[in-house]
């Protein structure tokens, strides 16, 4: 971690891919402060108090009373799967792509045995540098993740721990084939935490944000007759979490939208192999 002098992100443009990972950082940050936190991320609170930025503007913006529970829900579950790898495998090596600003490495305490890498684009990981210091069992890798090279420097001699939240719906279909044959032909064994968008996500996507969502999937348990080695552990609905919301309205639209099929719009999912 660097000092805590403040850092201007003054140059960051609204509507960039580095924004939108602000944006994250925001709720993140915004949702540490309730009352009854469900991801309660210190970490990102106080990257927001470093950062000289237009908070008030992403404030009206992001209308942080109902994103953040989005955010720190998916989030807090991914987290839980993270934790309990690490405690079964304390000498793991993560691989954390599409980190974005995320403090997930601050979060989970991971032991010092542990090789943390967080892998984003260049320019995020430019951004990002601005604030975190890599360190002994710690490292950033400015690279598309669907470039072969970065994981030649990669240790594969431990059991990996893949992390990708908010990522691989916005790869192609063989995009994401190749990542997930190359990490398991790679390693001898791990597991792989992401969550996926349904097929409906790519159709939205086209009509509202320029076609930047590429993949969805009906049922992550396909991927099991892609690869193998993949096997299906665990998977649930992004609002799986909703009755922790300390927000009475907020909770019942959550409930809500738990009782009808969109719940099953973003699903996370856990694999081994």
């Amino acid at each position: 971690m660097t000092s805590m002098d403040k850092v201007d992100f003054s140059d960051v443009r609204w509507g960039s891919v580095e924004w939108t990972n602000l944006c994250t950082l925001y709720l993140r940050s915004y949702e540490s402060h309730s009352p009854a936190p469900i991801l309660g991320d210190e970490a990102a609170a106080d990257a927001v108090d470093r950062i000289d930025y237009d908070w008030a503007r992403m404030r009206r913006h992001m209308r942080p009373a109902f994103n953040q529970y989005l955010v720190a829900m998916r989030a807090k579950q991914i987290d839980d799967w993270s934790a309990d790898f690490l405690s079964r495998h304390p000498d793991a090596v993560i691989l954390h792509l599409g980190c974005g600003m995320d403090a997930r490495a601050s979060r989970l305490h991971p032991p010092a045995t542990v090789q943390w890498f967080d892998v984003d684009q260049p320019n995020v990981i430019a951004l990002r540098r601005r604030l975190y210091d890599d360190r002994a069992g710690y490292r950033t890798i400015g690279s598309s993740v669907t470039d072969e090279a970065w994981l030649d420097d990669i240790p594969t001699d431990h059991p990996m721990l893949m992390v990708a939240e908010g990522l691989l719906m916005y790869l192609t279909e063989p995009d994401v084939r190749a990542l997930l044959q190359r990490l398991t032909d790679r390693f001898g064994s791990g597991e792989l935490v992401f969550d996926t968008l349904s097929p409906l996500g790519p159709r939205l996507s086209k009509m509202f944000t320029k076609g930047i969502v590429k993949w969805g999937i009906r049922d992550a348990r396909e991927m099991e007759r892609w690869n193998p080695r993949l096997r299906l552990l665990d998977r649930g609905a992004v609002g799986a979490r909703f009755e922790r919301i300390p927000s009475k309205p907020v909770r019942l639209l959550w409930r809500l939208v738990n009782a009808t099929p969109v719940r099953n719009f973003d699903v996370l999912n856990r694999f081994a192999f």
